[in-house]
């Protein structure tokens, strides 16, 4: 989906594409499939951006993704909400960075440096 026309999918919906596109990221990213993957970076990022500007609508669905079965979609829900649920956020980013030989946990611990630098300005 372009990124232009999330802006018209109702925000259950919109959940449910972040929840595919950061799926398949970071399955892509683990495989070490880095094109494939940076297609699909572009995708999450962009459906990142467009949950953030629905406001607490989107936080409930969010926050549910936090416990999903894809290490890339705790990851992206990570990502999302570390400026509206820290503690969530960081503990999930934890995590995530604990996982050896993963690309993701790598991801994840990058990502919560920045984060506690104040270096790491969520869309």
């Amino acid at each position: 989906m372009k990124a232009h026309g999330l802006g018209n999918l109702d925000t259950a919906r919109l959940v449910d594409h972040f929840r595919e596109v950061s799926a398949r990221h970071g399955s892509l990213l683990n495989a070490r499939k880095t094109q494939a993957a940076n297609r699909e970076y572009d995708a999450a990022a962009a459906t990142r951006d467009e949950l953030n500007t629905r406001g607490p609508a989107a936080l409930p669905p969010l926050l549910n993704l936090l416990t999903a079965t894809e290490p890339g979609t705790r990851y992206w829900a990570a990502t999302a909400l570390v400026k509206f649920a820290s503690e969530k956020a960081e503990r999930t980013l934890e995590e995530l960075a604990a996982t050896p030989m993963s690309q993701v946990g790598l991801s994840a611990a990058l990502t919560l440096r920045e984060w506690k630098s104040g270096r790491y300005p969520p869309s």
